[in-house]
């Protein structure tokens, strides 16, 4: 039974400065370089078909260590920018605190976990999901389905607009989802090509970040 398993990078330097960072390629912090090992430990009961991930350093270098970590570095691995964070647009590379400071609470809340609202100059997650799901359609699923297991490493909303998917959740649902830096959410190909949440309470519906 193939297993399909979708990360989140680990923690990156402005994700410990609490800076938007959308597509800024920021590196992994050292604790995020910490969160890849302890995502790979989790992760060494599978044995991996093939990986996809972002272009953006933070996945990248999460999926090396991953990989290097439970001695699978040889798997096929395609990057694609389909995968990216969500562009944040002129929130990128402002601290989270001083933006709630300048615009409110409340409407940097509905930039951030909203479906539809972009904020300024950004991608909301609707518009995410409109280049995740058609790359996910394309090139990611038909090894699913295939029963191959197969590792994505991807980002906080990235992955949101793929679960939301995969999970058929409304667009009130996906704003309560989050899914923290270096966490697993696993499904397993059931019968008819099903995909079935392994993991339900990996993924945290605390709004923490």
């Amino acid at each position: 039974m193939g297993h399909f398993v979708l990360l989140r990078h680990g923690q990156s330097q402005w994700n410990l400065e609490n800076r938007f960072t959308g597509w800024i390629d920021v590196p992994l912090s050292t604790k995020g370089g910490e969160e890849a090992l302890a995502a790979a430990q989790q992760l060494s009961r599978y044995r991996l078909d093939r990986a996809f991930t972002s272009k953006l350093v933070r996945a990248t270098d999460t999926l090396r260590i991953v990989l290097a970590a439970i001695g699978q570095g040889r798997i096929p691995i395609e990057e694609n920018q389909a995968l990216n964070e969500r562009m944040y647009g002129d929130l990128q590379g402002l601290n989270k605190d001083e933006t709630v400071n300048q615009y409110g609470a409340k409407q940097v809340e509905v930039w951030r976990r909203s479906y539809d609202v972009r904020p300024p100059g950004g991608e909301s997650l609707k518009d995410t999901a409109a280049r995740v799901l058609p790359y996910y359609q394309e090139r990611i699923q038909p090894a699913v389905e295939k029963g191959d297991t197969v590792l994505i490493v991807a980002h906080g909303n990235s992955l949101r607009a793929l679960v939301m998917h995969l999970e058929d959740l409304s667009s009130q649902q996906i704003v309560d989802l989050t899914i923290p830096t270096g966490a697993l959410v696993v499904y397993a190909l059931a019968d008819q090509g099903k995909l079935v949440r392994q993991d339900r309470d990996a993924a945290s519906r605390a709004r923490k970040l």
